[in-house]
């Protein structure tokens, strides 16, 4: 028991550009490892800038002020005792590369720089970085004077080396290289690493931590060794919320793990490991002979050891026997997801932007609701905060509310906190009815937000006024005789007028409750109505930020069912019973306005149709070949064929519709947010003569194996 060591890694919440924050939560998380007894730690994936600068990562002061901080964690006493990993960009010879610098006792040992960049989906990282070519190659880097001035040191190792202790031997990998086929760490452990750490700026999605850890846990299953691995949390400046969960495996086992979802600003995990446990994992033959012909890295030898080398001298700490390694991993529930992250998301974006609320309207839809109850969930959560003694979450919040310096208001009560921060509207007009009025009025009192019930007929018919004295025509909706023209037009307008009126509500209901300051508008389009482009641009789909733009109706109507419950919330069932929705149509005793007819197209196959675009890469006749095995059994091919051709359709020619899409919460791997996850034109050839005539060519020829081909042969 001689070989115990005890190991750091953390999640922090990094902001981009904030570099006197992210000092000081570095500086912590430093401070608690030590605290704990660890001789190493590992801190998230650039984490001295902030992951999400990204054009800013080629300004000379993103560089220049990185150094300063490093500088200034060198020049303290911070780092003696204990090997710190930490994470920054560093230009070498002209080129700017995503970098690791492992420091000891106020020296740098090691940059060690990105080899395997993130270039896909929501990552640009070539686009600041480059990536190091030379495998198991390392130069001479001279240091800039800042650093030399306090550590003394002209040059250091520049590559992809490894740092040997007295005890041990520790490798670094960086996020993206973890999820490559010939990941670093299988020739790292096969010339002796037996500590691998991991920095990354790894982004929530629904379902996506899976994937993470049984790709932590197969680092070291067949390999053996233990895996630090550390990620940013919180929302840095963007659409997406890094979900933490560092965590540390061993041979295959996750030994320790953080959470997923937190308001906490610094969240270190540490845990006590045997080395030698690594050593017995690494006796078969097989592993023997390949490590006995593997190439050797460089390796930078320090006079430290992790370990104390004293049998039973380990602090106090115990070493994880069996029945930790096979606790597992913990996994939130897609539901609870939903409750979680985008809640830590809007409560990051709200205290950063130093605003004093948010305000949505509620349509008595379960969209808006959805937005609603998330912010409710963000409330819980600062209330919960709040009773364990988190000081930054109480600042934070007296500050939003307008306390005073001195006042001691602490939020224990998520419907009182609701009441001061949140408000909500409901915007009638002569097409809406009473069930939705009255059910976004029990939501509101059910959650305890500021709630106001308006009804702007008067405005729309002043519109509809306006436009009839200039042009001299009238224009009516369908159900009184008019074009389809006019009945978008009018349906235009109500939709338009209450994204004005949102803006002045927020704007002005702090003045009227006597507080300074404004609130954020939230938005309420799911992801699948932006994929159809089922909503009216610049209407309340415009707004600052979205909590659920990335989430399916699907998602949102299993999470609503989820905070029914869990939330205490009863009116949720109503929601989930009706019918969705827009209300800007004139109600009769034979129609009603309906989404999914409006659309032409459910929910659940619009879900279907943006993992077909999206996730599988399917164009219109890629994603009819797919449809005819999955829907096979129940529609013809003519009748898939003519679905799809909708689709894309409808896609196609609302694809503009996206380039002002408001700013939404990354959860969905098929969002089509044209920012940067999802790069498309919008103007399209929407009628997609070449694609569409080949799928009714194929369509005509494929036999009906449908039900309902089945049913009408016995009928024959």
């Amino acid at each position: 028991m001689g070989h115990l060591i005890t190991l750091a890694t953390c999640s922090l919440n990094q902001w981009a550009l904030d570099f006197q924050g992210n000092y000081e939560r570095i500086i912590q998380s430093i401070a608690i490892a030590k605290e704990r007894g660890a001789t190493l730690r590992v801190g998230p994936e650039l984490e001295i800038p902030g992951y999400g600068c990204y054009d800013h990562f080629l300004e000379g002061d993103t560089i220049l002020h990185s150094w300063e901080v490093l500088a200034k964690i060198l020049d303290s006493d911070d780092t003696m005792g204990i090997i710190c990993d930490i994470g920054m960009p560093v230009v070498h010879k002209n080129v700017i590369y995503n970098c690791r610098v492992i420091v000891h006792d106020k020296q740098v040992l090691l940059i060690r720089p990105k080899m395997w960049l993130a270039n896909d989906g929501n990552y640009r990282e070539m686009r600041y970085f480059t990536p190091w070519m030379k495998y198991q190659q390392w130069e001479d880097h001279f240091l800039p004077r800042i650093i030399q001035s306090v550590t003394k040191q002209v040059k250091v190792p520049f590559g992809d080396c490894i740092i040997s202790t007295v005890d041990t031997c520790i490798g670094v990998e960086l996020c993206e290289e973890l999820f490559t086929p010939a990941s670093p760490h299988i020739l790292m452990g096969l010339d002796g690493v037996e500590i691998f750490t991991n920095s990354s700026g790894s982004h929530h999605e629904l379902r996506k931590l899976y994937t993470r850890v049984e790709l932590v846990k197969e680092a070291t299953l067949k390999l053996g060794g233990v895996y630090l691995y550390a990620n940013q949390k919180g929302c840095d400046g963007d659409r997406l919320y890094y979900d933490g969960c560092a965590m540390i495996a061993m041979n295959g086992h996750i030994v320790a793990q953080g959470s997923q979802f937190s308001l906490d600003d610094v969240e270190v995990v540490t845990a006590t490991i045997d080395i030698e446990d690594v050593r017995s994992h690494r006796t078969s033959r097989s592993r023997g002979l390949q490590a006995a012909r593997s190439q050797a890295f460089h390796r930078i030898e320090v006079p430290f050891a992790l370990s104390s080398g004293k049998f039973g001298d380990t602090d106090g700490a115990i070493a994880l026997g069996i029945q930790a390694k096979l606790a597992g991993a913990r996994f939130h529930t897609p539901e609870e997801e939903i409750a979680l992250g985008p809640a830590c998301w809007l409560w990051d974006y709200l205290r950063r932007s130093r605003t004093q609320g948010y305000f949505v309207p509620l349509s008595g839809g379960i969209d808006s609701c959805a937005t609603a109850v998330i912010v409710y969930s963000m409330c819980r959560l600062v209330a919960e905060a709040a009773r364990k003694g988190d000081k930054q979450v109480i600042l934070d919040a007296r500050r939003m509310v307008g306390e005073p310096e001195d006042s001691v208001y602490t939020p224990l009560d998520p419907h009182e906190f609701c009441n001061k921060i949140f408000h909500t509207c409901y915007m009638g007009t002569e097409n809406s009815s009473a069930e939705t009025r009255k059910r976004a009025k029990d939501l509101s009192a059910a959650i305890g937000c500021y709630h106001t019930d308006l009804n702007m007929d008067t405005l729309v018919t002043s519109v509809r006024d306006l436009f009839a004295f200039v042009t001299g025509m009238r224009p009516q909706f369908r159900a009184h005789g008019g074009s389809g023209a006019e009945n978008l037009a009018l349906q235009n307008i109500q939709a338009r007028l209450r994204m004005l009126l949102a803006y002045l509500f927020a704007q002005l209901l702090p003045w009227v409750r006597g507080r300074q300051g404004a609130l954020l508008v939230l938005g309420s389009a799911n992801v699948d109505e932006s994929l159809r482009g089922y909503f009216t641009k610049y209407d309340c789909s415009a707004a600052d930020i979205n909590p659920i733009g990335g989430i399916s109706k699907t998602d949102l109507k299993k999470f609503i069912a989820y905070a029914r419950d869990a939330f205490e919330l009863p009116i949720l069932n109503d929601f989930l019973t009706a019918v969705p929705t827009a209300e800007l149509e004139p109600i009769s005793e034979t129609y009603v306005q309906a989404d999914e007819a409006d659309m032409g197209m459910t929910y659940d196959e619009l879900s279907v149709f943006g993992r077909f675009r999206k996730v599988e890469k399917c164009g219109p006749y890629g994603m009819f070949t797919k449809l005819v095995h999955e829907w096979g059994s129940f529609l013809s091919p003519v009748q898939i064929a003519e679905k799809v051709k909708h689709f894309f359709f409808e896609y196609a020619r609302n694809r503009h519709k996206m380039t002002t899409l408001t700013p939404a919460y990354h959860a969905e791997s098929y969002s089509p947010d044209d920012n940067r996850f999802d790069l498309r034109p919008f103007l399209y050839p929407s009628r997609f003569p070449w694609q569409f005539k080949k799928i009714d060519e194929v369509a005509a020829v494929l036999p009906d194996r449908s039900n309902s081909a089945a049913d009408k042969t016995k009928t024959d």
